[in-house]
């Protein structure tokens, strides 16, 4: 999978913050039908255990598409549903062990809030980054918005090395803002998951990457 996640340009997320739990994997394959390139599984607040059954099928589907099935946080359910890989934030904890328990050939992922952290993630032995919030999102209560000003530097120390996805509050209103700052991968997150055709718009922002 870590050629897959080379290409991805469109990273999408099944948050169960804005999907309910029985069409989270109808909606998951729309955003893989519209080219997502990766799919995380994002459910804060939920208990991990009861979640093994979706991931399970998350990974189904996603090993189908050949793409990247990534869980978010939860190491255990990572294991338990046999996930391609693990997102983890800033603090969830060292890669290192993550990597110890996963295998040598999970994909790792970080979030990073700043140009620092990305370089820091980077030098941890991250697979790729989060770079975000850009601007302000409900997916991140509380975090206001970095800004598009790093992205260039970030893309030229950190993104010519992994896949670095930009994230946070992108909108077709906005996309081109982002792009003419430098990014080259994003992560949309609301926009897609209350659309009414999840499929289309993901089509629509993969296409303007590429």
């Amino acid at each position: 999978m870590r050629a897959a996640l080379q290409k991805a340009l469109l990273y999408g997320i099944c948050d169960l913050g804005y999907l309910r739990k029985e069409h989270a994997l109808t909606v998951s394959r729309e955003l893989l039908l519209g080219g997502a390139g990766i799919l995380q599984l994002r459910a804060k607040g939920h208990d991990p255990a009861g979640l093994v059954p979706l991931a399970k099928e998350l990974k189904t589907l996603c090993d189908e598409f050949e793409v990247p099935f990534i869980v978010n946080d939860h190491l255990a359910l990572a294991v338990a549903s046999r996930a391609h890989g693990l997102h983890l934030g800033q603090d969830d904890g060292p890669l290192d062990s993550a990597r110890k328990a996963l295998g040598p050939d999970t994909i790792l992922g970080r979030s990073t809030h700043s140009l620092e952290q990305a370089r820091q993630a980077l030098a941890e032995g991250a697979d790729y980054i989060g770079f975000g919030p850009l601007f302000p999102t409900p997916t991140k209560k509380g975090r206001p918005g970095i800004g598009l000003e790093n992205i260039g530097f970030m893309e030229v120390e950190v993104g010519s090395r992994i896949p670095a996805f930009c994230i946070g509050g992108i909108k077709p209103e906005n996309f081109e803002q982002v792009r003419e700052a430098g990014a080259r991968r994003i992560v949309v997150v609301s926009h897609l998951l209350t659309s009414e055709n999840p499929k289309e718009e993901t089509t629509t922002l993969t296409q303007k990457l590429t």
